[in-house]
Order: structure tokens, then C-alpha cells, then sequence
């Protein structure tokens, strides 16, 4: 073998290497094992020619998967000696893709079984306007920032609210009106967009803005709903997370009864506010989880007393809601924990409105420290055996 052609394979090995530190960002894979590097070409410079296969046209990670390819191959040519050739990948190719993110199954069945690893949280309430939402994206944030791999789905499929909490909105090119981001479809599988190390899938991503924006209301009934929530956990692509978590509508409808049916060993979360009156509908949402199966692990009370700046506690909504839900639940030799007191936060609120999550954005604010007690207790639990679950064990 010539002495070039011995130099060249040696530099374009050492650039596939440094190509396997560029990680796609919505599959969170390094685009090396996705067979997404169509070549690498050493040139007689001392340069570099990179060949990229994207998944789709119009593929929107694809200006940082082009600048991250580039400056992986100028860290071992130097600056100005690399170039990076864009092409698309075939049908037959994005087919290959998928069976290997499936692990070689041409379809895919729900992957978050009994038998599976990823601890899945129902975050519930009896009633609307208790902040489930909110919590649930701050949570699994939170969960998200201790190193774990955490997704969302957003099951509120009348009422959904989790893309614009995390921020995942863009503007629609033709109309200039806001809308929630849309996922990546590879062949029949969905690539959830990534908010805050967070994988996102919504109903929200999917439907249309109606006229100035505002928008539009999706009215479906029982089978229909089933068959989202169904497609949402077969044909989305979270990958292998450490936890899960639904944001389930308010109430014990048609959704609870199809998530309870598809997601039996699933483990529930219940939120309600102080007031003892809404004891009564908050436990009626883990009464029916309890039904199918599903282990209640503890309540959250959001809206809890207000401090003040004399040190005292302004008790809005009342007090010991919560307490009285764990209460209730704790029946039968089952120990249901309060897990936190989410005080009324105005940053709290304010980060919900502008997709800025409070645990973030505001580590020290009281609502931030109660929800972070939380989250560190979920990502401190071993990941689940055998779908038993495992006794409340804060940190």
C-alpha cells in the first residue's frame, strides 16, 4: 500500500472518531452509529471532505448537525480544512434506521412495559387548574438535570399546555402566527422535539392554529383519544429513559381508563390544592388508577400558604388539602406519602407563561425547592425490576 493511502486511512479514521462525538439531537445518538456519515475523504491538503445523510428534508437539527460535524473534523485537520457535503437519506436507508432504533423490529409494540426499566409516573388530578401541568414539566426538568434520561407525554388531550410551559413554540414561516414545535417523522416513527434535556410529545405539536393564532380545539371522543395516547407511546421515540411522566387530564375520563389499560404497572402521582374540599375529587383520580392496577406513590399539594414578608403565611386556598388525600389513599396497609407543599409562586406562574421552567430559572425560590425535594426523591429511586414497585424513600 502507497505511503499516502496508509496516511490518508489514518486521518480518516481519526475523524470518524472525533464524528462519534457528535450527538443528533433528537435521537441523542452519535450520528456514527446512525449510519448518518456517508463518507470521509481525506484530500491531498491535508484536509477532509465529510459526507452527511440527514433523515429528511428539511430536517430541523440539521444546522447543528452540519456545525457539529464541521468542527469535529476541523478539531483534527484545523480550521478552514474541512467541508461538510448535506445529501438525504433514502427510503431504504431511513427504513434501516428505524428497525435498528426498534432493535430490528419492523414494528414496535409499547416499550415501557412491566418488564421494562423506565420507572413511569401518572401525574393526575380530580379536577382542572390545580397546576398538574406545570409541576409535571418542572419535574421532570428537575429529573433531567440530575443526569437522568426523562420524557413527557402529554396526555391532556383537550386541554394541552406542556409545549408552551417548556417553551417548545416556533413561528409558523407562512402565516407569522406561534405554534407548538413540531416533532421529526422518520418513516412511521416520531422523533419527539427536546426542551431543557426533556423529550416532548404533545397533541399540540400536531394540530393546526386556527385564525390570529388562537387556538384550536380538538373534540374527540373515546376511541379517538385511545388510538393518540396509544400511537403516542408506540410510534414516538423516546429511547431508553430512566423515567417517564404523563400529564394526564383532569378528572377519571376516557383518557385515565385507556392509560390505565395500556400502562397498568404504571405508578401515580396525585396533585391537589389545600383546600379539604378538593380532598374529595383528587382522590377520586387514584381511586380509578387504583383500579386498574396502578400504585398511587404519593401527593403533591401545589398552591399551598404564601409567605409573607413578616414571616407569616398567607393560606389563600386554605390548608391541609393534601395531607387529607394522603389520608384518604393510605387504606388497606398502603402508606401514600405527602410528598411536597408547592408553595403559590408568582415565579412559578410567570415561568409557565414564558416556557422558562421555575427549577431553572429560579433554583432558590421556595415552589422551586419543594419540587426539586421531589424530583431528587423520583431520580433517586432504583430504576424498576420487574414492575414492583419500591417504597417512598426520600433523599
Amino acid at each position: 500500500m502507497p505511503a499516502d493511502a496508509t496516511v490518508d486511512a489514518a486521518l480518516e479514521s481519526r475523524v470518524r472518531a472525533a464524528l462519534a462525538r457528535v450527538i443528533d439531537p433528537e435521537i441523542r445518538k452519535p450520528i456514527t452509529e446512525l449510519d448518518m456519515v456517508g463518507g470521509v475523504f481525506a484530500r491531498p491538503d491535508g484536509g477532509v471532505d465529510v459526507g452527511i445523510k440527514l433523515t429528511i428534508v428539511g430536517c430541523p437539527a440539521a444546522d447543528r448537525i452540519e456545525r457539529d460535524t464541521l468542527a469535529a473534523a476541523e478539531s483534527v485537520v484545523g480550521a478552514g480544512l474541512a467541508s461538510v457535503d448535506v445529501t438525504i437519506m433514502t427510503r431504504e436507508e431511513r427504513t434501516a434506521l428505524t428497525e435498528k432504533l426498534r432493535g430490528g423490529k419492523a414494528k414496535r409494540g409499547i416499550p415501557f412495559t412491566a418488564e421494562s426499566l423506565t420507572r413511569v409516573y401518572l401525574v393526575t388530578s380530580g379536577k382542572g387548574g390545580v397546576g398538574k401541568s406545570t409541576l409535571t414539566a418542572n419535574l421532570a426538568v428537575a429529573i433531567a438535570a440530575s443526569g437522568l434520561r426523562v420524557g413527557i407525554v402529554d396526555a391532556d388531550v383537550h386541554g394541552f399546555s406542556i409545549p408552551g410551559i417548556l417553551g417548545l413554540v416556533e413561528t409558523d414561516a407562512a402565516t407569522g402566527t406561534e405554534r407548538a414545535t413540531r416533532p421529526t417523522q422518520v418513516g412511521d416513527m416520531i422523533l419527539p422535539p427536546v426542551a431543557y434535556g426533556v423529550k416532548v410529545i404533545s397533541i399540540g405539536m400536531f394540530v393546526e392554529p386556527g385564525a390570529n393564532g388562537a387556538g384550536v380545539a380538538v373534540a374527540w371522543r373515546g376511541p379517538m383519544l385511545h388510538r393518540t395516547i396509544q400511537q403516542f407511546l408506540t410510534d414516538v421515540y423516546f429511547g431508553d429513559l430512566d423515567v417517564l411522566l404523563l400529564d394526564l387530564p383532569p378528572g377519571t375520563g376516557d383518557v385515565a381508563i385507556s392509560i390505565g389499560q395500556l400502562l397498568p404497572h404504571a405508578e401515580v402521582i396525585v396533585v391537589t390544592t389545600p383546600q379539604p374540599a378538593a380532598a374529595d375529587v383528587a382522590e377520586r383520580s387514584a381511586l380509578v388508577a387504583r383500579q386498574t392496577g396502578q400504585h398511587v406513590y404519593g401527593v403533591i399539594e401545589n398552591m399551598a400558604g404564601l409567605p409573607q414578608a413578616d414571616g407569616s403565611v398567607l393560606e389563600l386556598f386554605g390548608s391541609g388539602g393534601g395531607a387529607e388525600v394522603a389520608r384518604r389513599l393510605s387504606v388497606d396497609g398502603a402508606d401514600v406519602p405527602l410528598l411536597a407543599q408547592v408553595p403559590l409562586s408568582i415565579a412559578l406562574r410567570s415561568g409557565g407563561d414564558t416556557g422558562e421552567p421555575v427549577v431553572l430559572a429560579h433554583p432558590d425560590e421556595p415552589a422551586s425547592v419543594a419540587i426539586r425535594a421531589v424530583a431528587d426523591a423520583l431520580a433517586t429511586r432504583s430504576r424498576n425490576l420487574a414492575g414492583r414497585p419500591l417504597p417512598f424513600s426520600p433523599r
